[in-house]
């Protein structure tokens, strides 16, 4: 958290368009006293096109300091990038010039498929072991997902993580609590299930993800389903607490079948036995069907859609993106399971269309989506896109690509910075990733 504010970010941007132009790495200048703040100021085409890049993660953090870590002095240097569509995964150099990232690797999805059996890989974050990755699905587009490994090093793909999976059959988020040998999953759907975009059927019959899973992190098994009930639909995005020493973690679920609400669960430990609890519910908004799109039409309502969350680093903030309305929320969360509302911002969203106050009078679409705190917790930035067969259902008119960046207090509440406005034209900007570090990068042994 003491470290110098960061200068860089480094942003997935996606080609949305049939046209054989490839995705790139966008590097952005985040440093306030630069004359090109907040622009585009270095870019990294990939090379081939349809990857769809989508989150991606580096190759170090602070769990390479934990006593059982082979490797104690991996540098923070190299990002992983996927690609959820192509399943190929790109090694980018970052130094010496962080605006002039090059690849030094890239994984081809056959290597991906012999290796693990998995395709679809998804969330990237290290471990003390080395790179761990997420996928969603088999190489037939169906089940089961899971999580495979990579050599910090090398970035040879060692093999599939699991060794007895238990229950456990869809895949999306992970994270764990180092000091306790737990890591936690969540579930969204397999790529049959989502890469069309959202299945009514599916949806309705609550076939999508609501479950999270704990594992023995060692031992590489699972060791306990906490189900949060078919009607809580996609239970995606997972943020434990960065102190190791305490015991709970946010889940955000996207939508509940009941009333379109989402809604924030905490998951904790208590007598040996872990739990899971909803401390937050936000509902859905009504809203002119005529404004709607045509699967939101017959609800007559805006589901707020989380889609992402963060949570500051010294555990005190968490943040929601609600793509569907286009609300940004702030929470204090110091006790996680009494969370008290300290900000909110608006920004697009499917109705709202709310503007920016560097362009005051131009409607906004697509809505508040991937987050990323700076390690100070001083500075939030978010993109707009969510995902491509997704973006199109929600947003049929096309979304229209932005980042911004917002000012957080010490002590609560946030302001939209009105000097930040980034827009990717043809491109869609999706993760961030900040120099350096961000709230979302690390895992801790030590507090």
């Amino acid at each position: 958290m003491q470290a110098p504010p960061e200068k860089v970010a480094f942003v997935a941007m996606l080609n949305a368009e049939s046209n054989g132009r490839p995705d790139a790495l966008g590097v952005v200048d985040v440093d306030p006293s630069s004359k090109t703040y907040g622009g585009i100021v270095g870019r990294l085409d990939m090379p081939n096109a349809g990857d769809e890049l989508h989150h991606f993660g580096w190759n170090a953090c602070s769990a390479c300091l934990c006593p059982y870590m082979p490797h104690p002095h991996t540098e923070r240097r190299y990002l992983v990038v996927p690609g959820i569509k192509s399943s190929r995964i790109h090694i980018v150099d970052t130094k010496p010039d962080p605006r002039k990232p090059k690849i030094v690797k890239v994984i081809e999805p056959k290597v991906l498929a012999e290796r693990t059996g998995y395709s679809r890989p998804h969330t990237v974050h290290c471990g003390p072991e080395g790179i761990f990755c997420s996928a969603l699905g088999s190489t037939t587009g169906d089940g089961p997902g899971g999580i495979f490994v990579m050599d910090p090093e090398s970035f040879e793909i060692l093999g599939k993580w699991e060794i007895e999976r238990g229950s456990q059959y869809l895949a999306y988020d992970f994270w764990w609590h180092l000091g306790l040998d737990t890591m936690i999953t969540s579930e969204w759907g397999t790529p049959n299930m989502v890469e069309a975009g959202l299945n009514p059927d599916i949806l309705l019959k609550g076939g999508y993800g609501h479950s999270i899973h704990v594992w023995d992190l060692r031992k590489r098994r699972h060791v306990q389903e906490l189900d949060l009930g078919a009607e809580q639909q996609m239970a995606l995005e997972l943020r434990p607490a960065h102190d190791p020493s305490r015991a709970y973690g946010f889940l955000g679920v996207v939508v509940s079948l009941k009333d379109l609400s989402a809604s924030i669960w905490v998951w904790h430990r208590e007598n040996g036995k872990w739990g899971v609890k909803k401390v937050i519910e936000i509902p859905a908004q009504p809203a002119d069907p005529e404004k709607l799109p045509p699967m939101l039409k017959g609800f007559k309502a805006v589901p707020p859609l989380i889609t992402d969350i963060n949570l500051s680093l010294d555990d005190r903030f968490l943040y929601i993106s609600c793509w569907g309305t286009g609300e940004f929320l702030q929470y204090e969360v110091s006790d996680p399971f009494h969370p008290k509302k300290t900000g909110s911002v608006h920004l697009g969203g499917i109705v709202r269309r709310a503007g920016h106050p560097k362009k005051p009078g131009a409607p906004l679409n697509g809505g508040p989506q991937m987050v990323e705190v700076s390690r100070d917790g001083r500075r939030v930035y978010f993109t707009n896109s969510l995902y491509s067969p997704w973006d199109a259902q929600f947003y049929p008119d096309g979304v229209r690509s932005w980042m911004v960046k917002l000012d957080a207090k010490p002590d609560g509440g946030m302001e939209i910075d009105p000097k930040f406005f980034l827009e990717f034209g043809d491109l869609r900007g999706h993760q961030v990733r900040l120099e350096g570090g961000d709230a979302s990068s690390d895992s801790y042994c030590y507090s």
